[in-house]
């Protein structure tokens, strides 16, 4: 059976709580080698190598432990990588845009344990290919149309948090998967001062004929 060689990417944006004995870079690789058992029959094989950044933001790519990986990828030692959220990996939709093209043209896939994301499957593909179409609208309209469109919501009741909690201590509940719809409104959102609801956003976009 063909073996393939896995890597798990771990991030989290401040030092607080990483001195402790289980700390959220923990978190995410215990939920990510979770999704790696039921892989096996797959013929998934975990690297013994970690990847993880702790006290790093999401917005840079000057991160010791993403470096390292992407270093991994382009020496062909990696065949999948997984990630607890693809914000782990980055918040900027066009930053992952680039490493898509840096993983295609690696051989490698990419794996989100808590969204709908495999590009392992056709389905994967077919999410990520929505991602990227995502990534292709915001650099072609203009950045003040971009802007416009993260509005708070107060005035619709609606919630303003595009978060959907996942209790890491609990591995065996299954986690609510997000759409790829859902991550890549909630990435444009980021690029600005604001957080704004999936409907909210898509109420603008109809409203602005986008």
């Amino acid at each position: 059976m063909f073996r393939w060689r896995c890597a798990i990417y771990t991030r989290k944006s401040t030092e607080e709580g990483l001195d402790q004995d289980f700390n959220s870079l923990d978190a995410q690789r215990e939920a990510c080698a979770a999704y790696f058992l039921s892989q096996t029959h797959e013929g998934w094989a975990e690297l013994s190598d970690r990847h993880d950044d702790g006290g790093f933001s999401g917005g840079s790519m000057d991160r010791p432990g993403l470096k390292q990986l992407l270093k991994d990828v382009q020496a062909g030692r990696i065949g999948i990588i997984v990630v607890y959220k693809v914000e782990r990996l980055t918040r900027s939709l066009s930053g992952f845009a680039k490493m898509v093209d840096l993983f295609d043209g690696a051989g490698v896939s990419f794996v989100s344990v808590t969204q709908a994301l495999n590009t392992t499957s056709s389905m994967g593909r077919l999410t990520l290919n929505v991602l990227l179409s995502f990534a292709q609208f915001e650099r072609e309209v203009p950045s003040g149309t971009t802007a416009g469109l993260a509005r708070t919501t107060e005035d619709s009741g609606l919630s303003a948090s595009l978060e959907r909690p996942c209790p890491t201590q609990d591995l065996t509940r299954k986690c609510p998967a997000e759409t790829s719809v859902d991550i890549a409104l909630k990435w444009s959102a980021s690029e600005t001062d604001f957080e704004v609801s999936t409907a909210t956003t898509l109420r603008d976009l109809r409203k602005n004929e986008l």
